[in-house]
């Protein structure tokens, strides 16, 4: 039976990815920096790890065939100096301590399947993005994911495959933006930010478990958007929530200024325009469940 080893395996995308597993008849090991959640079961196994001391429990590789990244600190916090450095060290180390136990234990690990995001692609409101882009945005998250990028693929280097998955906007009711951008749209009080026309590359968190799953199953390595195929802009997005809470949407859109003063430099979350492309991953034969966002609302709020 196979046996993956999942970094990030207690968050919100991980958690997701552990069922997924499971209903794949496929082990996990995970990696937890808190020891309270280490538990052992026959298909789930906790071991402890101290990236800022470049401590790891290297018997979690035992057994272990691929590796599922998706370690790293959450960027939907206020982007201080401080937190801005800990969002990058805390992708940029875990991986090196990863790289660096494998190479000096030579463990037989065959691929490592690591998040990424789209947010390495250039704010646009017409160019269609695709994996092969070479222009990086400038913004501190295209920093944030060039870096992270970076440091998953020296993998490569000890004759692992690597894969990665750029991520967009993940829709599920246990946490992300959804219930954020539902809460004000359930008191009345939703609207679009900006103009609105912002593109929003959103998917299913059901169907990007499944993925990532797909993609070690598969054996895939390259680079893969985890975008569902039919992104929408922000007032569509905005539309469609409300239509399946049942709400009205009755107040203007949001002034950038505003959201801004409240979030600081973070605001650029709401506003960054990335249409992004699911050909590639199509074509590698993954089929999603929730191609249309109606559908994807519909299964998490009812």
């Amino acid at each position: 039976m196979k046996t993956v080893l999942i970094t990030g395996a207690t968050g919100l995308i991980g958690k997701e990815i552990v069922k997924a597993c499971h209903d794949q008849n496929i082990n996990v090991h995970y990696l937890t920096t808190s020891k309270s959640k280490l538990s052992t079961t026959d298909n789930y196994k906790g071991f402890y790890w101290n990236p800022d001391e470049k401590e790891i429990d290297s018997s979690c590789f035992i057994g272990v065939n691929s590796i599922i990244n998706l370690v790293g600190a959450s960027i939907s916090k206020r982007w201080t100096n401080s937190y801005k450095k800990e969002i990058i060290t805390s992708r940029t180390e875990t991986a090196q301590l990863l790289f660096d136990t494998i190479k000096s234990n030579k463990f037989p690990i065959e691929q490592i399947v690591s998040a990424s995001a789209i947010g390495i692609y250039p704010n646009s409101l017409t160019h269609y993005y695709e994996e092969d882009e070479k222009t990086i945005s400038n913004s501190f998250l295209g920093q944030v994911v060039e870096q992270w990028e970076t440091a998953v693929d020296q993998f490569s280097s000890l004759d692992i495959k690597v894969a990665k998955i750029r991520i967009g906007l993940v829709l599920s009711k246990d946490g992300g933006a959804l219930p954020e951008i539902a809460k004000p749209i359930r008191l009345g009080a939703g609207s679009p930010f900006g103009t609105g026309d912002q593109w929003q590359s959103w998917v299913h968190i059901k169907d990007l478990a499944r993925l990532f799953v797909f993609a070690v199953t598969k054996n895939l390595e390259d680079t893969y958007n985890g975008v569902a195929p039919n992104p929408v802009s922000n007032t569509e997005l905005t539309k469609a929530v409300a239509k399946t809470l049942h709400k009205p949407l009755i107040l203007p859109n949001i002034p950038k200024f505003v959201m801004k003063l409240a979030l600081g430099e973070m605001h650029i979350l709401l506003f960054e325009s990335q249409r992004v492309s699911a050909t590639k991953t199509e074509d590698a034969g993954f089929e999603f469940e929730y191609h249309h966002l109606e559908s994807a609302l519909l299964d998490i709020f009812s």
